[in-house]
């Protein structure tokens, strides 16, 4: 059964988040943060426009009220986003500068973090309006401004998680043989959606030799009996992520396709204990590449071993060697080693963890044993 629809976020909720931003971005030397539309200006403000030509930017700088750049037309939704009450609104009319709206926000000078998804369009407009500004990306310059929940994003993520979870128990009841993989994913979707999300992302089904392609996208290819099947899908409940992978095998798997589920699964749960606070990023992929690598497929493990989840179903931190980022109780991300046996198949277990006081806790608990399906 899935759980109820949380409480909203308040004004309260967003002013916090705007403050909290403002002030990460002045602790790392910056003149403020520029926000285009997207998943950062959602979880700031609650507001989410449509994505045009026409600027669209919310200006965080310390010391200064959260302001929104928007258009004329666009007002009076902005007008009624949930953060709203925090912000000031600066319109801007068609046939007039946009980037003159910005300019008194932003100042003639400063070095200011924008969003990875704004417009080149956009940040062209303000380097020649305001040749003496500079720009980063925020993920290069604020890594972790939406990576550590508090207990409300919590709670959406966990219930997302338990939803996908409900999922793959009933995919696997399901007939996987001389079926398409096109319509064993398309089952998946509908069953996302009617364990409430409101969003699909993926729903990769990957057969035999199309395992060994971690992001193939389901075809026409027929499933046949004998094939081991990759299932990973996700999407958005409540505006939250949810992302899980498990393999199963058309009918009984062989020698070798049960020791490489065994090596995954003994890898997925290396990196899951090596989860607590103070732990580098870096230190959990090492912990499941360690177990595939001893066991002689190191070569076969192409990718790293997660990635965060809130608002979107990828984002910071990443968990991938050279990431020293040191976990803090509230960050969420996936643990998902896999191995890809080029012309064969492939095998990937994923779970969404979350760091906690003295450890980490799984969002996703369905069996990470072999399941077999018909």
């Amino acid at each position: 059964m899935t759980a109820a629809t949380p409480a909203p976020f308040t004004a309260d909720d967003y002013e916090a988040r705007m403050r909290r931003a403002a002030e990460a971005a002045a602790d790392a030397g910056l003149d403020g943060v520029l926000i285009a539309p997207g998943p950062d200006l959602v979880w700031l403000t609650g507001y989410r426009p449509v994505e045009t030509e026409r600027l669209t930017l919310l200006v965080l700088r310390a010391g200064q009220d959260p302001a929104l750049v928007v258009p004329t037309l666009e007002k009076p939704d902005a007008a009624k986003s949930p953060g709203a009450p925090a912000l000031s609104l600066h319109e801007w009319a068609d046939g007039t500068d946009p980037y003159a709206a910005a300019e008194p926000l932003m100042g003639r000078a400063g070095r200011f973090g924008i969003s990875d998804n704004g417009w080149a369009l956009h940040l062209l407009g303000l380097q020649q309006r305001l040749p003496a500004t500079r720009y980063a990306a925020l993920t290069e310059v604020l890594p972790m401004l939406r990576a550590v929940k508090d207990a409300a994003e919590l709670e959406r993520l966990a219930a997302a998680g338990a939803a996908a979870d409900e999922a793959f128990e009933e995919i696997r009841k399901v007939r996987f043989a001389d079926r398409r993989e096109s319509e064993v994913s398309h089952d998946l979707a509908e069953l996302l959606r009617r364990f409430g999300h409101s969003q699909v992302d993926f729903t990769i089904v990957a057969s035999g030799p199309n395992g060994a392609n971690p992001h193939h996208e389901a075809d026409e290819r027929v499933i046949e009996n004998g094939d081991m099947v990759v299932l990973d899908f996700g999407g958005l409940k409540d505006g939250y992520g949810s992302d899980t992978s498990r393999t199963v095998h058309v009918g009984e798997p062989d020698e070798e396709e049960r020791k490489v589920h065994d090596i995954v699964r003994e890898a997925q749960e290396a990196g899951f204990r090596a989860v607590r606070p103070g732990v580098a990023c870096q230190d959990i992929d090492r912990a499941a590449r360690a177990v595939i690598e001893a066991a002689g497929y190191g070569e076969y493990f192409i990718h790293r071993t997660g990635h965060g989840i809130g608002v979107t179903t990828h984002e910071p931190p990443y968990m991938v060697e050279g990431e020293e980022q040191p976990l803090v109780p509230g960050m969420c991300f996936s643990v998902e080693p896999g191995i890809y046996l080029p012309g064969r198949f492939g095998v990937r277990i994923e779970d969404i963890v979350t760091v906690t006081e003295d450890g980490g806790c799984r969002l996703n608990n369905t069996s990470r044993e072999m399941v077999i399906v018909d």
